[in-house]
């Protein structure tokens, strides 16, 4: 290519380019998964970071930290990582595509895997083989669930409406962080429930 493009020939070099390494667009688009979709597939991977083995938490046990503990668990609305406690990164369970869809793979529950948000950032558009990253077995719920059982048993009372009424005044006065708490909750205890102990 460059000899081509030295000798003043722009279409050989073009060519040779575009034959030996041709360039692969990224499909963009917006996917997203409810908070049950997501559960089922964290629950399903034993909550654990299927690249890389770790633990991961349910989202709104980290939600609830940030709720409870602002100075010591600090979160961004948009993830903004000055302002967020790196553990929403490390810990944080994602659904993400084994086959990246813009390279080909398919949004479907076959193609999805579970890993921290950290990872799924890193893995981007990449394959597994590219990284050099292997899949690892799923966790084994009966050791550990994301603290969905812990979650569900504190929070429980405070969304009955005969609960705690200081933890409820608490997730009530959080706006967005309450609500995104509620969802999560809803999830845990209808999607969960043979895993609470």
């Amino acid at each position: 290519m460059c000899d081509a493009l030295s000798a003043g020939d722009e279409a050989n070099a073009e060519h040779t380019l575009t034959e030996g390494y041709p360039r692969m667009p990224a499909e963009r688009g917006k996917r997203s998964y409810s908070e049950r979709e997501s559960l089922k597939l964290f629950l399903r991977d034993g909550f654990i970071d299927r690249y890389g083995g770790a633990r991961l938490v349910n989202p709104g046990v980290l939600r609830l930290l940030s709720v409870l503990l602002p100075d010591a668990f600090p979160a961004h609305p948009n993830w903004k990582m000055s302002e967020s406690h790196q553990g929403f990164w490390e810990l944080f369970p994602t659904v993400d595509h084994v086959v990246p869809i813009a390279r080909g793979g398919t949004d479907d529950e076959s193609n999805w895997m579970t890993c921290s948000m950290l990872r799924n950032s890193a893995k981007a558009h990449w394959t597994l083989d590219e990284l050099g990253w292997h899949v690892v077995p799923s966790g084994d719920l009966a050791t550990w669930d994301g603290l969905t059982s812990w979650f569900v048993r504190f929070v429980s009372p405070a969304m009955e409406t005969s609960g705690d009424t200081a933890l409820a005044a608490r997730l009530s006065s959080a706006g967005r962080s309450g609500e995104y708490i509620r969802r999560w909750w809803r999830a845990s205890r209808d999607v969960a429930p043979h895993t609470l102990r």
